[in-house]
């Protein structure tokens, strides 16, 4: 059985949560191409440090 996300801000969670995921797949090791996702959420939502900080910092603020 699958879900259906279809409103604005269930969208917004959902990439949060992507986001967050793939974040700690970066700092495990695990590359891309293109724009890292720590560039990404440092820029989008203007958060400073290392890739762990960041992680941290962005797992509060999407959780809390």
């Amino acid at each position: 059985m699958g879900y259906v996300i279809d409103t604005p801000d269930a969208i917004q969670k959902y990439r949060q949560k992507v986001l967050l995921s793939s974040l700690g797949l970066e700092i495990k090791g695990m590359t891309r191409r293109g724009r890292s996702v720590y560039s990404i959420i440092k820029e989008e939502y203007n958060l400073k440090g290392n890739k762990k900080k960041v992680y941290e910092q962005f797992k509060l603020l999407i959780e809390g």
